[in-house]
């Protein structure tokens, strides 16, 4: 069988660079030499070189997290250099980016969200309004990025200010949502139009940590992530048709990881990552894992679903 020429893309420009370039390096070590010849590309660099590579990429591995990355800007430039890649279209992948829009998608779909508004820069922000609105406390997080950059949940109405401010240094829109109160979980998504929902993933962050920020995602041994979570088969079910929901109501393709909570047999929908944390150790190749999916055969599952995708159409 011919080797696939993988174009593996990861770094880009976004404030989660960092994370991207880890998880290239990961994703780089665990392709099969005997199947795949890899080509490594930094968009924040190595875009010239993509385009003029284009003719001898069979497809592309997108490993980038947040702007130009995984907001659809690169999907679509892979689309006009007609190279198949994983995971979602530009239009699923902009639409899952915007936390604002997901909401109102979700809502439409039947699925239950956090009470919320959003705050356009310059809005006038009267803090005890909101608080009485929605409650305390609140959590307050930019409308685009991801890995809780930005993010802050705040006690009283005295802290909302400064929070908002946080937000507004990554965004031009925000969101002040509900605190709900529950067990972290989040479903894995994979395929295309036929979708398996993996095992559900429950997420306890360390006690220093009021929930999964940035520092309880990517430091070592600052959280702990049990799968199969430990939920009874209803809410495990409704968690999974919640995942695939979200999946299909944002357009997604390929793979997605849908955060929930689970709060007085209730389950939220928080938001939907189109390109989810690819090492090893990261949520959706754990779910994967529990699924009987290993790391590589993970990859050359989205490999394969990419080429499929590119086939009929996104």
């Amino acid at each position: 069988m011919k080797k696939l020429t993988i174009a593996l893309l990861s770094g880009g420009k976004s404030s989660e660079r960092e994370v991207s370039l880890k998880s290239g390096d990961q994703v780089f070590e665990a392709l099969d030499r005997e199947k795949y010849n890899v080509l490594r590309y930094d968009p924040q660099t190595d875009l010239d070189r993509l385009v003029a590579d284009a003719d001898r990429i069979d497809v592309a591995l997108i490993i980038l997290h947040g702007a130009f990355g995984e907001d659809g800007t690169v999907q679509g430039l892979l689309d006009l250099l007609g190279i198949p890649y994983q995971g979602s279209g530009v239009l699923g992948s902009a639409i899952a980016m915007n936390k604002l829009v997901s909401k109102q998608i979700y809502e439409q779909s039947g699925l239950p969200v956090p009470p919320y508004i959003a705050l356009k820069r310059g809005d006038i922000i009267d803090p005890e309004t909101l608080s009485a609105r929605l409650g305390l406390p609140l959590v307050i997080k930019p409308v685009r990025g991801g890995s809780s950059i930005g993010m802050s949940i705040v006690e009283s109405a005295d802290s909302l200010t400064s929070a908002v401010e946080k937000a507004f240094a990554y965004d031009d829109v925000i969101l002040i949502e509900t605190f709900i109160k529950g067990i972290e979980l989040t479903g894995g998504v994979i395929g295309n139009d036929e979708l398996q929902a993996l095992p559900i993933v429950e997420i306890i962050p360390d006690k220093k940590h009021r929930f999964f920020d940035y520092e309880a995602k990517y430091t070592a041994g600052a959280s702990q992530e049990i799968c199969p979570a430990r939920i009874d088969q209803v809410m495990t079910e409704k968690a999974q048709m919640y995942a695939k929901m979200a999946h299909s109501s944002l357009f997604c393709k390929g793979y997605s990881r849908t955060d929930m909570i689970l709060s007085n047999r209730e389950i939220y929908v928080l938001e939907t990552n189109t390109i989810p944390g690819m090492t090893p150790t990261s949520l959706l190749p754990l779910a994967a894992g529990a699924a009987g999916i290993n790391f590589c055969g993970l990859i050359d599952k989205l490999i394969e679903l990419a080429i499929q995708g590119h086939q009929i159409g996104r």
